[in-house]
């Protein structure tokens, strides 16, 4: 019998009780794994679990997109990585909806056990890992400082409410350089997008074709600053071509490096979570060699090989 690690969050959602773990024990027997579940009590907890864990075959992460984002991190910091999964149970759930998952918690399960193995682009922000989306500036802050209260009781409605509440904010300009694909630019900007993935907060087929396994991540970049240009703008993410909007700037590459001419107060928000360490210079790059088990679904229409 295969040996399974699940981190399970149970702040993720609105699932608040463990009724269903019992359920979840079963299914992975039944399919020849013998299951040992995690609970995370505190923020960096399910990074510390699989830093610390021994071997296993397969670890799951069970919670949010942040909570993946943990377990992913601290997969990154072993001497040998683990052979992972992620099962939805967040608020958003970018990621899962994108892999191919619904809402059934159960026939998720079984969806990965009965997946199919893919090596997966991973982001690297300053060597910190994020699974599908590195952003900053305006909006971007709305996914960690909507309160836990909020988005338990209204959902996805939540992040709408603190996002009237940023358009509504002044938009601050940031005086950046940055290159990219060999080229040196400077720009004022309102925010940026590091991505590999076609779904960000909660907007499907935000980038009309994207593959997990290109050696390359989107990079998009907006200077626009007055209202009625950023309702423009999210108008555009759901009728056209976000790359081809006026005051939007995309590039596909596997390095990007950005400056700012001061340090910004503002945080990076990594798939969803605070990213607390500010400076003025920050490198992205690429690990292309991180496996995955994922639900045949939407493999074809997601990788390449």
């Amino acid at each position: 019998m295969k040996s399974c690690l699940i981190v399970y969050n149970p702040s993720s959602g609105r699932r608040g009780k463990k009724d269903f773990l019992r359920e979840l024990e079963q299914i992975l027997l039944e399919y020849q794994y013998s299951p040992t579940i995690m609970t995370t009590k505190y923020k960096g907890h399910a990074m510390e679990i699989v830093e610390q864990a021994v071997s296993v075959d397969l670890l799951i992460s069970i919670g949010g997109d942040g909570t993946f984002n943990e377990v992913m991190v601290g997969n990154f910091h072993r001497q040998k990585r683990l052979l992972v999964s992620h099962i939805p149970l967040g608020t958003t759930n970018d990621i899962g909806t994108m892999y191919g998952f619904g809402k059934n918690i159960f026939e998720n399960l079984k969806l990965v056990l009965e997946g199919t193995i893919k090596k997966v682009d991973i982001g690297l922000l300053n060597n910190h890992p994020f699974i599908y989306v590195a952003g900053f500036g305006k909006f971007v802050n709305i996914s960690y400082d909507t309160p836990r209260e909020l988005k338990k009781k209204f959902g996805y409605l939540a992040y709408l409410i603190e996002g009237l509440k940023e358009f509504h904010g002044k938009t601050k300009m940031y005086e950046i350089e940055y290159e990219v694909n060999g080229q040196t630019y400077s720009k004022q900007i309102s925010f940026l997008l590091i991505s590999n993935a076609n779904r960000i907060a909660g907007i499907d087929n935000f980038y009309k074709s994207v593959k997990l396994d290109d050696n390359c991540f989107e990079v998009l970049l907006c200077d626009l600053t007055t209202k009625a240009d950023i309702l423009k703008s999210l108008y555009y993410l759901t009728t056209r071509d976000i790359t081809k909007v006026p005051g939007f700037y995309f590039y596909k590459a596997n390095s990007f490096t950005i400056r700012f001419s001061d340090i910004p107060k503002k945080c990076w928000c990594l798939d969803g979570e605070k990213f607390d360490s500010v400076t003025k210079e920050y490198h992205i790059t690429l690990e292309n060699n991180v496996e995955l088990l994922l639900p045949n679904k939407n493999v074809s229409k997601l990788f390449i090989h």
